[in-house]
């Protein structure tokens, strides 16, 4: 008993002292990260890319998420910031002819990239097709992530029409139909907290029904 005791005793201390040798060697490096970046100023670098077909050139702490760029810099605010984390989708914009979560990215990682906000798609008096048939079809109600809505509607009907497929397309070989549970896929990384969700389906078969 008096050695089973002992053995216990001993690595309890065992551990106690490798947790204060962890914290001994963790706290330092901290107070050192936190004491060279707390009131140190930021780091700027050029950043040049077209916006809306616009060459625009901007000085940006390299910290600057896209989204941030172009609604603080450039005050184009079409583009909501909604959770900040790339999961409401009110930030999309097209990019490379690809969309994306525009608040999950920096700008400094889009030198010479070809952008597309809202703002670049249509305006009043000359709409996109796509803009046009979300207002007829009543595809919104806020309105707080329409224009990602758009974006990244105009983006899922040329990633159909290049054939690109998503987690249900059946048959990889032949060519991606455009169906109501194809559509519902590739959107739902844009939440809608009115539930225009119908009504953005029948906007994006309408376009895609002219295009087509």
């Amino acid at each position: 008993m008096t050695q089973f005791g002992e053995l216990d005793f001993n690595r309890r201390e065992v551990v106690a002292g490798a947790s204060a040798c962890t914290a001994l060697t963790i706290l330092p490096l901290t107070a050192r990260a936190e004491a060279a970046t707390v009131g140190s100023p930021p780091v700027l670098s050029p950043v040049a890319f077209t916006v809306n077909g616009e060459r625009r050139e901007l000085q940006l702490d390299t910290r600057t998420t896209l989204l941030d760029a172009v609604r603080e810099h450039l005050h184009l605010t079409g583009a909501k910031k909604g959770c900040d984390h790339g999961q409401c989708g009110a930030c999309t914009m097209i990019v490379g002819g690809r969309r994306i979560n525009s608040c999950l990215t920096l700008a400094v990682m889009h030198q010479d990239d070809d952008i597309t906000t809202i703002e670049g798609l249509g305006k009043p008096g000359a709409l996109h097709p796509m803009q046009a048939a979300f207002v007829k079809h009543d595809g919104y109600q806020c309105g707080f992530c329409t224009p990602g809505q758009i974006c990244s509607s105009v983006a899922v009907l040329a990633e159909i029409e290049a054939g690109i497929p998503s987690h249900v397309t059946v048959d990889l070989t032949a060519k991606t139909e455009l169906t109501t549970i194809e559509i519902r896929e590739r959107m739902s990384g844009n939440i809608c907290r009115c539930g225009a969700y119908s009504n953005i389906v029948d906007a994006m078969t309408e376009v895609a029904g002219r295009q087509g």
